[in-house]
């Protein structure tokens, strides 16, 4: 049984809040960057074979984000402790030792919730266990940025592969556009995925991570602009979005892009982020308008 740091006073329901509020903050950073884009992907991909299917997808990306948070979160609580005093190690809601047991026993709880859709949910689930280990335990995270981005890529293709089958009529397979979605998903991953890693840079330095900002200091914000411009075009023409469509997405590319390029504070960088993921998260939606109005 998962226990936690709790006053004895507390009662039974408060103690079940305070445990289910220590869980969301393990996954609270990665609503954004992964929960919101992959929901967007998998219901537009799939595409989603009713609304009653959307609380599916949402938990079982969720229950999946949680066991690699944990894992992440586990490696070295305090480098957390410094500039992520919130969550739930650095807080003390829960200990260390306790947090690495959750990790090991949220694979089971992911392998169960996944074999309740089909076999092939479970190969994804287990697909992203497997890349968890390799980014986490095994040190991808810190090592080479190609190496980390690469194996980012494959982690979130394996939570897309999962997603879009539970959201699907067919949980078994995916259809062509299905899976060019989660193709190009990898790919724009693989390739502007460290974007996240700017806002982090003193942090990553000072612990010896080789992040493209790091690595390349004079040319990395353009390793931004650039990818997203070319995506953005490449998708325009996938997708086959009509002439306002691509030029607001390429607009708001390129404004994106520009952020990285005009502003370099730790702030700007947070904010230029989220900005970040609002193109992601538009770009994900695209299959579900090649498939409402260009499909036929």
């Amino acid at each position: 049984m998962m226990i936690v740091y709790l006053p004895r006073a507390q009662t039974l329901p408060s103690q079940a809040v305070h445990l289910l509020y220590t869980l969301f903050l393990f996954t609270k950073s990665d609503i954004k960057t992964t929960l919101i884009p992959i929901t967007f992907l998998a219901a537009t991909s799939a595409p989603l074979a009713s609304l009653s299917r959307l609380p599916h997808v949402i938990f079982w990306i969720w229950l999946h984000l949680l066991q690699f948070d944990v894992s992440n979160q586990t490696l070295d609580p305090e480098e957390d402790s410094l500039n992520k005093q919130d969550r739930p190690l650095p807080s003390r809601r829960i200990s260390l030792p306790q947090a690495i047991i959750l990790r090991w026993l949220l694979v089971p709880a992911c392998a169960l919730l996944s074999i309740c859709y089909s076999i092939e949910t479970l190969y994804s689930s287990l697909a992203l266990v497997f890349f968890t280990i390799i980014y986490d335990e095994m040190g991808a995270h810190g090592g080479h940025w190609l190496l980390r981005n690469t194996v980012n890529a494959a982690g979130f293709a394996s939570f897309e592969f999962g997603a879009t089958l539970t959201a699907a009529h067919d949980p078994h397979q995916l259809d062509g556009i299905a899976i060019l979605s989660i193709a190009i998903s990898a790919g724009i991953f693989a390739t502007t995925i460290h974007a996240q890693d700017f806002k982090d840079t003193e942090g990553d330095r000072a612990i010896g991570r080789r992040t493209i900002p790091i690595v390349l200091p004079t040319i990395a914000r353009y390793t931004v602009i650039v990818p997203l411009t070319i995506w953005s075009a490449g998708l325009a023409l996938v997708w086959k979005l009509g002439p306002i469509e691509a030029t607001a997405f390429i607009s708001l590319a390129l404004s994106v892009g520009g952020r990285y390029l005009s502003s370099s504070t730790v702030h700007a960088d947070q904010i230029s982020f989220y900005w970040y993921n609002v193109w992601l998260s538009t770009a994900h939606a695209l299959p579900g308008y090649y498939r409402l109005f260009k499909s036929a």
